[in-house]
């Protein structure tokens, strides 16, 4: 079954289009990765699906009801990149009036409180009020809240810009929990392309069209090139070898660099340089390659 389904989604804010025709869809269950610079229409895509606006045209379903449906929206949780939570409030306390917004019962709201807060990890802070709490203790909250209605789809903003990498670590290591164990559909934006690289598929945006799509090892083998890096002990030898047996290649301060095709290209040259080589590193194309091919600019 689909979690999400967009088919030719069109929005404009007056005369500027922000969402041009885009069309995708989420297996449930997946990791979808959601990429693209500021402006690109990432957000206005996020916020059609979890109903907070409305499209132009085309067809969005979440688990096959429109998003507005009252049903639907108690199957999405969200997390902002602006923090939601009551500041004066703990984080219990601020979960159990979220559940309530649901229409939860005191017993099933306490028990759903008491799972949210075990799923993320905020037992230790649970009765500390939210504004006392460093970035990633509130970041843990923030994803309880979005829990608390059990819902079967996670949408994260991204949620982990601003925090420190240990943290940020330990967050994707808490996604990837909710994700991989408890079976939650997870739809990410980030700037961060380290993050994407775990998901199931990507798709990368950019002036409101979909530029590409695919999991990460496709996004990369299509955009990107592999490489070979070496220092020769006689650099004279080295390139005549190469020129000699056409292979392109880049020589900056004694270090050479040849862009492989596959992998493996690496193999008959290596062998062929022989006792030549003093070092060397074959190394495969990142994501942020591949989305600096596609886009023209740099993700963080």
């Amino acid at each position: 079954m689909l979690a999400i389904s967009v088919k030719d989604l069109r929005k404009s804010y007056g005369d500027h289009p922000a969402v041009k025709g885009i069309s995708f869809d989420v297996p449930e269950g997946s990791f979808f990765a959601f990429l693209g610079p500021n402006g690109a229409g990432k957000s206005t895509t996020i916020s059609i699906l979890s109903s907070l606006l409305g499209k132009d045209s085309g067809t969005v379903s979440v688990f096959g009801r429109d998003p507005e449906d009252t049903e639907t929206r108690r199957t999405i949780g969200i997390v902002f990149q602006d923090p939601k939570l009551d500041r004066i409030l703990t984080v219990r306390e601020n979960l159990r009036t979220r559940g309530a917004f649901y229409g939860l019962q005191r017993k099933e709201r306490d028990e759903a409180v008491r799972d949210a807060i075990d799923i993320t990890g905020c037992t230790e802070f649970a009765d500390r009020r939210y504004g006392t709490l460093s970035g990633g203790q509130r970041r843990r909250a923030d994803i309880a809240r979005a829990l608390v209605h059990r819902p079967r789809l996670l949408i994260l903003d991204e949620p982990t810009t601003g925090l420190d990498p240990r943290t940020r670590r330990h967050i994707w290591e808490l996604v990837d929990r909710l994700n991989r164990e408890n079976g939650i559909t997870v739809l990410l934006t980030t700037h961060y392309m380290e993050e994407a690289a775990g998901a199931d598929d990507i798709v990368i945006i950019n002036h409101g069209e979909i530029v590409a799509h695919g999991t990460p090892t496709e996004l990369r083998e299509r955009h990107c090139s592999d490489r070979l890096t070496f220092i020769p002990r006689d650099p004279d030898s080295a390139r005549g070898m190469l020129e000699s047996r056409g292979i392109g290649f880049t020589e900056d301060r004694g270090t050479f660099t040849v862009l492989l095709g596959r992998t493996s290209d690496a193999v008959p040259i290596v062998t062929a340089l022989g006792e030549n080589i003093e070092s060397m590193e074959v190394r495969t194309g990142t994501l942020d390659e591949a989305f600096m091919e596609i886009t023209g600019e740099v993700m963080e």
